[in-house]
């Protein structure tokens, strides 16, 4: 397991960076929104989170707003929510390709229930670090 580097909460005010967190608290509540959407309708929540417009549209302004981030600690988040979205994006693919086979459909389901919790703690523990003006933890290379 590699070693992530802990980004310290930022206790001084900013105000170049208002505008994007609050960018980001609306990409969070988009990604939540999709989630959500997951745990109350008839398919899965990692399969909402990437199938869902409420996630696409936040992964779209994820990539045409994190130039305005790029050096601050809102960089970690914007990173962050990309992987969690790619990441998810993987998973359901997995799920998908042992779903052609009998005996992968039990493993699948266990994946795509896997993905969707993984999904939630991401959303969750991403958007509480936001609230609390905390970077995500960025793996070290």
């Amino acid at each position: 397991m590699t070693e992530a580097e802990a980004i310290p909460p930022q206790q001084e005010f900013n105000a170049e960076l208002e505008g994007p967190r609050a960018w980001c608290h609306v990409m969070y509540g988009l990604h939540a929104l999709s989630a959500a959407s997951g745990i109350l309708g008839p398919a899965t929540i990692v399969s909402y989170f990437v199938f869902g417009w409420p996630s696409i549209i936040a992964v779209i302004i994820n990539y045409v707003t994190r130039d305005q981030v790029r050096g601050t600690w809102l960089a970690t988040h914007w990173r962050w929510q990309l992987r969690s979205f790619w990441f998810a994006a993987l998973w359901l693919l997995v799920a998908g390709f042992l779903m052609f086979t009998l005996i992968g459909i039990p493993a699948a389901i266990m994946v795509m229930v896997g993905a969707g919790l993984w999904v939630l703690y991401r959303v969750i523990r991403g958007w509480l670090a936001l609230l609390d003006r905390r970077g995500m933890p960025v793996p070290v290379a």
